[in-house]
């Protein structure tokens, strides 16, 4: 800077057949460069602390991410990849917040700005927001796992994955189902695999027969399948007496993986242990 005004002088003294105008557009030529330059040593600092401050940033998130991710080593993977990604990236929009104050930028009424686009995002895009709450919660509550048979809303089925915003199942007849998690948070849920096993309820009209014999041998059928467990002990139970018959009540128990293939054939050996042991009818029964 200090070396621009004897270029003056000697612009002056080097080029004397510059008539007056000619030498007024030089000059502010020369002023211009001279401001130019001024703005230069201002702003070059400033871009440097900025870029630097961006790349601590970056550095810095990516050690916020590493400690983050070893700190939730026993949660859930997909909440887990997200909290990560959320702690990364508010550290580095600090940065960027802080880089642009470093340039002069004034980020207040920046930061309200991306507020108010934030407000108009967040009641745009309001069920899809609470499908990710429900989704949160779904996976850090752990009402169900990935591999356990669950109904909810008339729809049952294997769960096949859990995601941050939908649930999918596989039913029975091997149809895949995406569900919203909020309408899983929000509604009824029930698993039948969580505990393990499950009691199998059937009816069985047992007609006229004597019931203490009919219990025997209906219990001997429970027994004697190979699915059903020995504890808890399976029981028989009346449940009804009417004109038309005694009522009785099986409940053997299995695991709960095996519920409709021991409820099938329970049902199918118990009706024909049932014909098996028929009583003769009776003459009044022909009339």
């Amino acid at each position: 800077m200090i070396a621009i005004k004897p270029s003056l002088i000697i612009a002056q003294n080097t080029i004397p057949q510059l008539d007056p105008e000619q030498f007024k557009t030089l000059q502010v030529a020369i002023e211009f460069w001279k401001k130019l330059l001024d703005l230069a040593f201002q702003i070059i600092p400033q871009i440097l602390w900025a870029i630097g401050i961006i790349v601590l940033a970056q550095f810095a998130s990516r050690i916020i991410g590493r400690f983050t991710r070893k700190a939730l080593s026993r949660t859930e993977p997909t909440l887990r990849k997200f909290l990560v990604q959320a702690a990364e990236i508010t550290i580095f929009i600090i940065g960027a917040v802080a880089a642009l104050n470093k340039l002069g930028i004034q980020t207040a009424s920046l930061v309200a700005v991306v507020g108010a686009a934030s407000l108009a995002i967040g009641l745009a895009w309001q069920n899809t927001l609470s499908h990710f709450a429900a989704g949160v919660m779904l996976i850090s509550l752990r009402p169900f796992e990935v591999g356990d048979f669950i109904e909810s809303g008339g729809t049952a089925g294997i769960v096949d994955s859990i995601g941050i915003f939908s649930t999918t199942l596989v039913t029975p007849d091997h149809v895949k189902i995406t569900i919203p998690n909020s309408q899983l948070f929000n509604g009824t849920l029930k698993n039948t695999t969580a505990m393990g096993t499950r009691r199998v309820d059937i009816e069985v009209n047992i007609g006229d027969r004597a019931i203490s014999t009919t219990i025997n041998q209906l219990l001997t059928v429970l027994s004697s399948h190979p699915l059903v467990l020995d504890e808890p002990e399976p029981t028989c139970l009346v449940t009804a007496i009417s004109k038309d018959g005694t009522i009785l009540n099986l409940r053997p128990w299995c695991a709960a993986v095996a519920y409709e293939q021991v409820r099938s054939q329970i049902q199918q050996q118990v009706k024909e242990s049932l014909d098996a042991t028929k009583p003769p009818e009776s003459p009044s029964q022909h009339n």
